[in-house]
C-alpha cells in the first residue's frame, strides 16, 4: 500500500473516532441539560434514532413518512451498530435503535436498556463483492480474492462493524482468511467500504448488497454470498427503555414494520424479515 493511501485510511480513522467521542459526550450533555420553560413540547416533537448507517436511505424515506403523518421530526444518529451500542451504553440519548446484527441488540437488552417486547427483526440482508466500475482484474468471485493479482481489500471493521464480521466469517469458511493476511483494509462503517471500492482505493470490498445499489454507477456487483457462510443478517429494531418518548417510538416502529415501511426496504435492496 502506498505511503499516501496508508495516512489517509489512518486519518479518516482517527477523526472518525473523534467525531463519535464528540457525539457522545454532545448526546450526554443535552440529556443532562434541564427541560426547557413550560415543559417539554419541543423535545416531544423530535425522535431520536440511532441506527446503523446501511439503513440511511431507507430510513431517511420513512422519517418523512413518520413526520408527515405525526408531526414528529425524525432526527437521526447513523453509524456502526457496535459504535452506537457504545454510545447507547454510554449514557448518549436514543428513543429507538435499529442494528444491522442481533448480537448488539440482545447486549443491549440483557443490560436492561430495551424494552424487551419492544423488539422485532424488520429486515434482511446479503453480502456482496463489489469492485470499482472500471476495474480490469476481471474479480468475478469470492474464490477470486486470493489471486496474487488482488491487492488490497476492504471489509468493515469486525469487532464494531456487523458487515465486518459477517465478512470475516464468509472468509473463514471460505478458507480465505489465512490468504489474505496483510491485504485487508478496515472500514469504520460499510459506507466507508463502498466508499473505499467506489474511489479505486482497494481491489474489492464486501459490504451489504444494499449498500452497493445505492452507487451502481461506480461500484459492480460481482458475487453475493452464500448464506450459509455466514450467520443470517438479521436487523432488529427496539425501543429505549429510558425514552421519554416511547408512544411515539413504537409508532415509528410500526411504520417500519407496516406494508409501505417494509416497501421502501425493499425498493432500497432490503429483503424481508423471516
Amino acid at each position: 500500500m502506498s505511503k499516501r493511501v496508508m495516512m489517509r485510511f489512518e486519518l479518516f480513522a482517527y477523526t472518525r473516532a473523534l467525531w463519535i467521542l464528540l457525539a457522545v459526550c454532545c448526546f450526554g450533555c443535552r440529556q443532562r441539560s434541564p427541560p426547557p420553560a413550560g415543559g417539554a413540547a419541543l423535545d416531544s416533537q423530535e425522535l431520536i434514532v440511532s441506527a446503523a448507517v446501511s439503513l440511511r436511505n431507507a430510513f431517511d424515506e420513512i422519517g418523512k413518512l413518520h413526520q408527515q403523518r405525526t408531526k414528529t421530526k425524525v432526527i437521526y444518529n447513523f453509524g456502526a451498530s457496535g459504535a452506537l451500542q457504545q454510545q447507547l451504553e454510554a449514557g448518549a440519548p436514543a428513543d429507538v435503535f435499529a442494528s444491522a446484527a442481533s448480537r448488539q441488540m440482545n447486549e443491549l437488552t440483557e443490560k436492561g436498556l430495551i424494552v424487551p417486547e419492544s423488539r422485532r427483526n424488520f429486515a434482511r440482508n446479503t453480502l456482496a463483492l463489489i469492485t470499482p466500475a472500471d476495474s480490469t482484474l476481471g474479480i468475478n468471485s469470492f474464490a477470486a480474492l486470493g489471486d496474487a493479482r488482488v491487492g488490497r481489500i476492504a471489509i468493515g471493521n469486525p469487532k464494531t462493524v456487523p458487515a465486518g464480521e459477517y465478512a470475516r466469517q464468509l472468509l473463514a469458511n471460505s478458507k480465505l482468511s489465512l490468504r489474505l493476511e496483510g491485504r485487508l483494509i478496515y472500514g469504520e462503517d460499510v459506507r466507508q467500504v463502498l466508499d473505499y471500492v467506489a474511489r479505486g482505493e482497494v481491489d474489492a470490498g464486501i459490504v451489504y448488497a444494499s449498500d452497493a445499489q445505492t452507487i451502481k454507477d461506480r461500484v459492480s456487483i460481482v458475487a453475493r454470498a452464500e448464506e450459509n457462510l455466514h450467520e443470517p443478517i438479521l436487523y432488529p429494531i427496539g425501543v429505549l427503555k429510558d425514552s421519554r418518548r416511547q408512544a411515539a417510538g413504537r409508532t415509528f416502529l410500526e411504520l417500519v414494520m407496516s406494508a409501505e415501511g417494509q416497501s421502501v426496504l425493499r425498493r432500497n435492496g432490503f429483503e424481508a424479515a423471516r
